[in-house]
């Protein structure tokens, strides 16, 4: 058991999106799954309790606990990708397996979970000493939805302008 273990509230599917994260992204796996031991107010014997997991590295434990909460834009994890293909691949089995795109490579996946899909290019082009390269950067960003990495690299250098 880790000291230290996201906890991810689920309306009763937790095992599910533990198995897509697992089959989603690298260093990803479902572990133990945690089982009612009894019947109970909202659920019975056999049921799914909780399922531990990790997900590109980072232990998790989905709870199984019911309508009452909702995950919200509050907390996400942010995958850095290395290239347009995994950018691509990873957008794409989170929005085409009922998930939701959003804005500036956030996207949100089936269970309410969100996310950012964000290519080390843009990271590091955020981050260039060149203020005017870095807000052409933002401002391309800005205008996007899943992350172009050559759109990104344009603005960078200056072939394109950003938009708003």
């Amino acid at each position: 058991m880790h000291k230290n273990t996201i906890c991810l509230w689920y309306d009763g599917d937790a095992e599910d999106a533990a198995r897509f994260y697992a089959a989603t992204f690298p260093d990803s796996r479902v572990g133990t799954v945690l089982r009612a031991p009894g019947d109970y107010p909202a659920g019975k014997e056999g049921d799914v309790l909780t399922v531990a997991f990790t997900v590109l590295g980072i232990p998790c434990l989905g709870l199984n606990g019911g309508s009452t909460f909702q995950h919200s834009e509050a907390f996400s994890f942010q995958v850095a990708t290395e290239d347009q293909a995994e950018t691509d691949r990873l957008w794409q089995a989170i929005v085409g397996n009922g998930g939701q795109a959003s804005a500036c490579g956030w996207c949100k996946d089936k269970w309410g979970l969100s996310w950012q899909i964000t290519p080390r290019v843009l990271t590091e082009a955020l981050a260039d000493p060149d203020r005017a390269a870095a807000k052409r950067v933002f401002d391309a960003m800005m205008g996007m939805v899943k992350i172009d990495i050559a759109g990104i690299e344009k603005a960078r250098r200056g072939d394109i302008l950003g938009s708003c």
